[in-house]
């Protein structure tokens, strides 16, 4: 299997399930979504979907 880049970011992750819970009906705040942008990440991170760039990390 070939790997590819892929940059995510929390961010838009929070930006698209904001869209999607209020498509749903729903009306979350800006830390839920947040929270769950996070909880995503990890998720990614846990099943090694993705591996977090320690040198991203340091430029910030």
């Amino acid at each position: 299997m070939r790997e590819t880049e892929v940059y995510i970011d929390t961010e838009e992750i929070a930006e698209f399930f904001y869209g999607e819970l209020v498509k749903r009906g729903f009306i979350p705040n800006k830390s839920e979504v947040d929270e769950l942008a996070d909880i995503t990440f990890e998720y990614l991170l846990a099943k090694s979907i993705i591996e977090e760039d320690e040198d991203e990390d340091e430029s910030e």
